[in-house]
């Protein structure tokens, strides 16, 4: 029997070492590969007119993150099928990280799973107007709409919160599972790190200018000062920064002493601090999930709702058997997941209607254990 093929897209870091997790527990059936998130068909135009007009500079899709994900695909050995024209191959399974951007012509055609890739940004004002009035969330810029195309078979997301999320931005119920995700479902091993600093206030930024939204870095850091109340303050950027205004900023609004860090293990850093502020970041789960006091523009209880599953770090092993299970069966993504019974582990049910109308996407074992705050 000759080996199946699975196409793996790709996108930021954390999307990428997602996806190459995943694709490990597969290489015993499947031959997997990568390609960064593209369109084909009719809106292939489309999309190569918002690259070469600039205004997904600065997203993953292109620039400086592209690059990233091209250099981690060669440093680990793995094919590069670019927009699945280099190999030529006919797929067995698609497994996204976004259905923002997504090549509608071969998932048309080939099995899909989708895996949330972490923290989803706020459905603004303008991601409601793009909803409502356009079939385009990569109009948002951002990852508000992930979920409205509902155009993947089966959705791995977080969490039971996550479920209801996605169901509420345009996913079927029935498509919904909750597997937790790879990186952000043992935080608690983060305790154990080689992070030298103790007892600070750590401030994760955000690339929102990068990605056309506004941000009163001058109110920011003056507010982070005002919380810190005199304990040092560490200030880690985000990879997309423009880093030397990011700097110059602190340098200017920052009380005197407070440390930058460009790069370095955020995680880690979250782990060993005193208090955390953020803005639209994923890592402000990293903080619930250990305890730590978290300030965000998020609504903070609401990131508890959806806080990730702690499965012990068995989202990745959950995911593969999902991919594994629904690449050899015969039926549509709904009617696999009703008769989904994974081995080796607690089963996660599917997203099925209750009584109530509202999707079941709870799993059959623990919750996700309950943050402090």
């Amino acid at each position: 029997m000759p080996r199946k093929k699975v196409l793996f897209l790709i996108g930021s870091p954390n999307q990428t070492t997602q996806m190459h997790q995943i694709a490990e527990l597969l290489r015993d059936e499947f031959d997997p590969f990568f390609s960064q998130l593209y369109y084909d068909g009719w809106q292939r135009p489309f999309y190569r007119f918002l690259i070469w007009s600039n205004v997904l500079k600065g997203t993953i899709v292109t620039g400086n993150i592209q690059a990233k994900a091209d250099r981690y695909l060669a440093a680990h050995g793995l094919p590069n099928d670019f927009e699945a024209r280099v190999y030529g191959h006919q797929y067995d399974l698609i497994v996204c990280c976004s259905d923002i951007i997504a090549p509608w012509n071969l998932l048309a055609k080939t099995k899909s799973v989708f895996v949330q890739e972490g923290m989803t940004d706020p459905l603004n004002r303008w991601a409601r107007i793009v909803k409502r009035f356009t079939r385009y969330p990569v109009l948002t810029i951002s990852t508000a709409l992930n979920g409205m195309n509902n155009c993947c078979d089966v959705y791995c997301v977080a969490s039971a919160g996550y479920a209801e999320h996605f169901r509420q931005v345009g996913v079927d119920a029935g498509k919904l599972v909750v597997t937790g995700i790879p990186n952000f479902d043992d935080i608690e091993k983060l305790r154990h790190n080689s992070f030298p600093h103790r007892s600070y206030v750590l401030v994760a930024t955000t690339d929102m200018r990068e990605t056309y939204r506004p941000d009163n870095r001058k109110r920011f850091i003056g507010e982070a000062t005002r919380i810190a109340a005199g304990r040092p303050m560490f200030f880690k950027f985000h990879p997309n920064e423009n880093m030397a205004r990011a700097t110059a900023e602190v340098l200017r609004w920052a009380p005197a002493g407070t440390r930058i860090f460009a790069e370095g293990n955020t995680e880690e850093m979250i782990a060993n601090c005193a208090e955390l502020i953020t803005q639209y970041s994923t890592v402000a789960f990293v903080g619930l999930a250990l305890g730590i006091p978290v300030h965000s523009y998020f609504d903070v209880e609401d990131l508890k709702r959806k806080l990730p599953w702690q499965n012990h770090g068995t989202s990745a092993r959950r995911i593969a058997d999902v991919c594994r299970r629904y690449a050899s069966f015969a039926g549509s993504g709904p009617a696999f997941l009703k008769q989904y019974q994974p081995e080796g582990f607690a089963a996660p049910t599917a997203g099925a209607p209750t009584a109530t109308g509202a999707p079941s996407a709870t799993p059959a074992v623990a919750q996700p254990q309950p943050a402090r705050s």
